[in-house]
């Protein structure tokens, strides 16, 4: 039970104190709070641990809405794990930060002097500093790199350190990050949350902005550009949806204004990369990328990788393209370096490191190796490069046995391990299972290239062990994340990535190119998006009767419960099913197969399949959806997964499931039409909802007006079938009391100011097709256009009445199945001129080695 508000008064502090066993951020020794301290403490009182709950609440709420995740994925599957912020942030006072500041640029200064002579004359190693083994053993040394000229002083664009308080009271660097350092977009998501949870406290406290970082990381990253400076192409190339960090590769593409693309979306031709987009090609200028080193050029790194852009190595080797970082520094988080920095920044700087290391060993070295062999128990153990489930080693948690094994890997290798000394770092104050209880922290901060030097962000990204005690401290093992508050003792100017116009003007509107990976994604979220709806309506419609027949004697309705349950094998294309001979006994006891159909994922065709795959296409291209939109599908994707829990509830129960999704399905829909702006992106998915409508409706037609039956049947099924199309008030409105085939058909087939109905999804696709660019084409109308022209125009021309004759040899309604199946192959064939006219991307998965450097968080 928690106290009340005012018995916390002097509760949280006095407790917190008490549990202390080593050195405190907040505590500089026993009792002794630390004076920038003394404002969140008195925020602790006044909120009392009840306050701090809501805030928790509220924080991870909004973190859920932005869609915040980080994910642990293994290949197509996986989870979206859900990202947790702690409300109390950490504080670091100005004085402290100007320290902290001053080492972190020196140590970036630092690496990239060390990246240039690695890739360049290599000076350090023939003097000595550095020994060969070291670098050329080490999984980030590429040495298709070698002799790569920079395009600027300061290749190294970004760059962070890991940093914890040490038991002296100052900040040590655990390890550096070069190659693609994560988490910026997540501290900056951090910070946005915690102003909207403590908005008053947020200001008193005079908080350095976070923007100030962003700006200039914007402006290194345009100077960058050998070409184009005044209007260069700046991508950000991620992995894709399978990376554990996709959310912040988004969120820093919105936030930056960037086009995110995948390696299939960039070619490189003539020496230059291009992107390939629906208008042609546009020449890129910079690539910040978040792809690991190897995994960016297939042609002359690893030859198995399908993330990267074949020919991009040449192409910045020949200064066409500028890369942030440049590939090949990953060479810089090699553990081994921390044993040599202190040495290498007195030769290259003439200084002493200004942030000191863990002290470090070696193994390569003989002194060192015996070192570490003969203090293995009272070391930490970690390999020279991590790989994925890379874990640090305590010797003091080994057995006897563990350790003789640990030793022999050792010596079989000695020059791919390092020892470092076990140090018991910092605790902060965190919000811990309803008390605030100290946890393990570090801090992850970031550094970018300026004019004349180095910035770095006023803060960053801080992490808290799960468990009381523990060392290892990562996003990944469970832990949670903070906000890190670097304080001013001034008040604090707004900062913004805004910038002003020159002079009073309405600037020039340009519309970024849409890859054409993500238009094939937007076009399948339309499909999806239907092909679910269509498939929910008929199984609630399903249930229904079945729950009518066993509430009343209905045997004489089978029959059109079997027309039904044939026609969701059919919309659903899950052949066999209740279709041919197998299916006559499903037809008797359709429990199992319907139950498959409602949540089986592994089953194509299913709803819960259709549903997951709405959710892999949905998370490609997020960066796409307004927030109120993306809310809407994180919802859907929530309460689908929830169906796990309900297998088996009543008939009710799925009913009740099946009317929210079809009502979140709708409300996507709407969102859509009224959210997002009517450019390419917007066309292509509304062709695809267009398309899936209307083969979706020729599937219900041809399954359930086409087979002949007795009149009262009939007139009951074409009732279910205005249902399903959602067209019954609008049939009854214009129709009145009669019911029959030919007026069914002219409402659903053939009414062009009807939504639901055939001609207008034609008339859609016709209207968006003249949208999309055409390229180069010599032709005076494509095959596509011909295509819906054609269909189009038999429809227009159809009448209902002559399809609506019954073939009194076959008992069918021949004439309407003929068109139907016509109508059909039209879409068909419109759908495949559409994706090897505009799409012509496969989706891998992501590799098991690539999410080692994302999982690092």
């Amino acid at each position: 039970m928690l106290p009340d508000k005012e018995s916390n008064s002097e509760v949280i502090p006095q407790a917190y104190s008490n549990m202390l066993e080593g050195y405190d951020e907040m505590y500089a020794g026993a009792g002794h709070l630390l004076p920038h301290w003394k404002p969140l403490m008195a925020e602790l009182d006044r909120l009392g641990i009840e306050g701090l709950e809501r805030r928790r609440l509220e924080a991870n709420r909004l973190l859920r809405d932005n869609g915040v995740t980080f994910n642990i994925h293994d290949g197509l599957r996986g989870a979206a794990r859900p990202w947790y912020l702690d409300p109390i942030p950490l504080f670091i006072s100005e004085d402290e930060w100007g320290v902290i500041q001053a080492g972190l640029e020196q140590r970036a200064e630092l690496l990239n002097l060390l990246f240039n002579d690695i890739y360049g004359p290599q000076l350090l190693l023939k003097q000595g500093l550095l020994p060969p083994e070291l670098i050329f053993s080490h999984a980030g040394f590429q040495r298709a790199c070698v002799g790569i000229s920079p395009l600027v002083k300061r290749p190294l664009v970004l760059c962070s350190a890991n940093l914890a308080r040490g038991p002296d009271g100052r900040m040590w660097v655990l390890d550096d990050r070069a190659m693609a350092p994560s988490g910026s977009g997540y501290a900056l998501e951090n910070r946005m949350v915690m102003t909207k949870i403590a908005p008053g406290f947020f200001r008193e406290s005079q908080v350095k902005r976070l923007a100030g970082f962003f700006q200039p990381l914007r402006d290194r990253l345009a100077r960058l550009a050998p070409q184009n400076r005044e209007d260069p192409r700046v991508v950000i190339l991620t992995p894709g949806p399978y990376s554990p960090t996709y959310f912040e590769h988004a969120y820093l593409a919105n936030y930056l204004g960037y086009t995110l693309v995948q390696g299939d979306d960039l070619s490189v031709r003539d020496g230059r990369v291009w992107l390939k987009s629906l208008s042609g090609l546009h020449q890129v200028d910079v690539i910040l990328r978040r792809v690991d080193d190897g995994y960016c050029d297939p042609l002359e790194l690893r030859e198995d990788s399908r993330l990267g852009v074949t020919g991009l190595l040449q192409s910045a080797r020949l200064g066409q393209v500028a890369i942030a970082n440049p590939i090949g520094s990953g060479v810089l988080e090699n553990q081994g370096l921390m044993a040599f920095m202190p040495a290498i920044c007195r030769h290259l700087l003439g200084e002493e490191l200004k942030l000191p290391t863990v002290a470090t060993w070696w193994c390569g070295q003989e002194t060192e190796r015996n070192y570490v062999l003969t203090n293995l128990d009272k070391l930490v153990i970690k390999p020279i490069h991590r790989t994925r489930g890379y874990r640090a080693i305590f010797g003091a948690e080994l057995t006897v046995s563990q350790q003789d094994e640990l030793r022999r890997r050792i010596v079989a290798k000695p020059h791919l391990y390092i020892g470092q000394e076990m140090v018991s770092f910092s605790t902060a104050p965190s919000l811990v299972d309803g008390m605030v209880a100290p946890r393990h922290a570090i801090l992850r901060s970031y550094v970018v290239a300026g004019n004349d030097g180095y910035v770095t962000m006023p803060g960053g990204l801080t992490r808290i062990a799960p468990e009381e005690g523990e060392l290892v401290v990562s996003n990944k093992a469970g832990g949670l994340s903070k906000d890190t508050w670097v304080l001013s003792k001034e008040a604090v100017r707004y900062v913004s990535l805004w910038r002003e116009p020159q002079r009073e003007q309405v600037l020039q509107f340009r519309a970024e190119p849409l890859p054409s990976r993500a238009a094939d994604n937007l076009f399948w979220v339309g499909r999806y998006v239907e092909r679910a709806e269509v498939t929910a309506r008929l199984l609630r419609s399903i249930m229904a009767m079945r729950r009518e027949l066993r509430d009343a004697n209905g045997e004489g309705y089978k029959p059109y419960l079997h027309c039904l349950l044939r026609a969701l094998t059919h919309v659903t294309s899950t052949y066999p099913g209740f279709v041919g001979e197998e299916g006559e006994e499903l037809l008797l006891t359709p429990k199992a197969e319907l139950r498959s159909l409602y949540q089986d994922a592994n089953r194509p065709g299913s709803l819960a399949s259709i549903m997951q795959s709405f959710g892999q296409v949905a998370m490609t291209v997020r960066e796409h959806w307004p927030a109120e939109i993306w809310r809407i599908v994180d919802t859907m994707q929530s309460d689908w997964a929830g169906q796990e829990e309900l297998r088996d509830e009543g008939h009710y129960r799925r009913q009740d499931q099946l009317d929210n999704l079809i009502m979140q399905l709708v409300a996507f829909s709407g969102l859509i039409a009224e959210s997002m702006t009517r450019e390419s992106g917007w066309v292509l998915l509304d062709m695809g909802r267009r398309l899936e409508r209307g083969l979706g409706l020729i599937s219900l037609l041809r399954a359930t007006l086409v087979p002949g039956m007795d009149e009262a049947l009939q007139r009951r099924m074409m009732e279910t079938v205005l249902i399903i199309c959602d067209s019954l008030n609008t049939f009854r409105r214009r129709y009145r009391s009669y019911m029959h085939l030919p007026t069914v058909l002219e409402l659903v087939l053939m009414e062009q100011n009807h939504p639901r109905s055939l001609a207008y999804q034609f008339e859609g696709l016709q209207k968006h097709l003249s949208a999309l660019p055409r390229g180069q084409r010599l032709e005076r109308i494509g095959a596509d256009e011909r295509c819906i022209l054609s269909a189009f125009t038999k429809l227009r021309l159809a009448d209902a009445v002559d399809l609506a004759k019954i073939d009194a040899g076959e008992g069918v309604h021949q004439n309407l199945d003929e068109f139907l199946a016509e109508m059909a192959d039209s879409l068909w064939q419109f759908s495949d001129l559409i994706t090897s006219s505009y799409f012509s991307h496969s989706h891998p998965t992501l590799p098991v080695a690539q999410q080692r450097q994302d999982e690092d968080i």
